[in-house]
């Protein structure tokens, strides 16, 4: 379903279960597409719920991607990035973005974007589909389950299919807790004044998002 171009030659630091729910085993195979995806989302994942390792932006900086397609260059400008900045100027730049004093610069969480408060209805509605999914936040994690990095654990989950669910039930699940909103953050995170590291990740999440959103309508449509 995604462009075989996203496909990552080397494997990048996942998120160490923080935020990551639970499920039964998977069987399914999967194909390089969906793992392609699969690593795409683990990628924001792990930049979004912490700042990155010294090793993951060295593993980042190597990497190089066709420069001929626009997810190609925004995994480039993502790789030029990450060999400029030192780790230290970006653990600071992931405080001021994301923790700050009292608050951070952006709010990566369904409820703030989509009512403009935390902890309302669109966590609510996460949680409901959650359970019914058989997915659970793991003991000992006080982030809401609606962190736009747990939302992208969960979709790696999903197509990679450690999580089991059907394709339609995929589908469902990012149309109604990551389509409506998290374009918008990506793009509020290429804006942000404290962007620069962060600034290319903004580009290349609005950019994943957008043609997630584009292969899951042509895929809707193929089946109708």
């Amino acid at each position: 379903m995604m462009n075989p171009d996203l496909l990552l030659v080397e494997a990048w630091e996942q998120p160490d279960g923080a935020n990551a729910p639970s499920v039964g085993p998977a069987a399914a195979v999967v194909n390089e597409i969906d793992q392609a995806r699969a690593d795409e989302y683990a990628l924001l994942a792990a930049l979004l719920i912490r700042p990155p390792s010294s090793d993951l932006l060295a593993n980042l900086a190597r990497l190089h991607f066709n420069p001929e397609t626009p997810i190609g260059r925004a995994h480039s400008r993502l790789a030029q990035a990450a060999a400029s900045c030192a780790p230290e100027a970006v653990c600071r730049e992931f405080s001021d973005l994301f923790i700050g004093v009292g608050r951070g610069e952006l709010l990566p969480y369904a409820s703030y974007y989509l009512t403009g408060f935390l902890n309302e209805r669109p966590l609510a509605r996460l949680r409901a589909d959650m359970a019914r999914l058989g997915l659970e936040r793991p003991e000992g994690n006080c982030e809401p389950e609606d962190h736009l990095a747990s939302l992208c654990e969960m979709m790696s989950g999903f197509a990679c299919k450690r999580f089991p669910i059907s394709d339609s039930e995929e589908q469902d699940f990012f149309e109604r807790h990551v389509e409506p909103w998290a374009g918008r953050f990506f793009s509020d995170l290429e804006r942000a004044g404290a962007a620069e590291f962060y600034r290319s990740v903004g580009a290349l999440g609005r950019l994943f998002i957008d043609i997630e959103t584009d292969a899951f309508a042509m895929e809707a449509r193929q089946t109708a």
